[in-house]
């Protein structure tokens, strides 16, 4: 079993992706909203207008779109409690933009992933071949970014995501 070592930026890792690229969150709070400005104008009642792209298109969405154009199946889950958190609320209203972006989106509630053995770390798996851990504090800041490319562990994270991806939810079918 290898040890993770730093991640090369995510702009990278998935610039060479050829296949697929599996994201999971875990988390119910990433960040607090005096340090990140868009959660706190979520906060403060303004929502983005999907249908003007310039006021919300990022290089993360262009990353993206670039990645699915290539053919590259990018594909999100997100682990929630309920009720959830105003964080995840704005996760949700944010979400037609990964949706614009190519992304395909699911939610999983804590209750339904009863008998899941879930990843203790948020994570990207390229390619079913490395796995990129987002490690945060429990306050939900980041903290770092480490890349595991042993292929038992890559194989244990891509099994438990499929059948995470399974059990989820349709974004268009979940509510919160």
């Amino acid at each position: 079993m290898s040890q993770p070592k730093p991640a090369p930026p995510f702009a990278e890792l998935i610039a060479g992706c050829e296949r697929s690229a599996v994201h999971l969150e875990t988390r119910d709070v990433y960040g607090v909203p005096e340090e990140d400005a868009d959660f706190g104008a979520f906060l403060a009642g303004e929502r983005h207008d999907l249908a003007d792209r310039g006021s919300w298109w990022n290089n993360f969405h262009s990353t993206i779109a670039d990645a699915v154009g290539r053919g590259v199946s990018v594909r999100r889950m997100r682990v929630v409690s309920e009720p959830v958190t105003d964080y995840i609320r704005f996760e949700y209203a944010c979400t037609p933009q990964n949706i614009a972006a190519g992304e395909e989106v699911r939610w999983l509630t804590r209750r339904n992933a009863r008998g899941l053995l879930l990843p203790a770390s948020d994570l990207w798996i390229f390619d079913d071949r490395l796995v990129r851990y987002s490690i945060f504090s429990g306050a939900g800041a980041f903290e770092e970014d480490l890349l595991d490319e042993d292929p038992a562990t890559v194989k244990s994270y891509a099994d438990a995501c499929g059948l995470i991806w399974k059990r989820a939810t349709p974004h268009d079918e979940f509510t919160v």
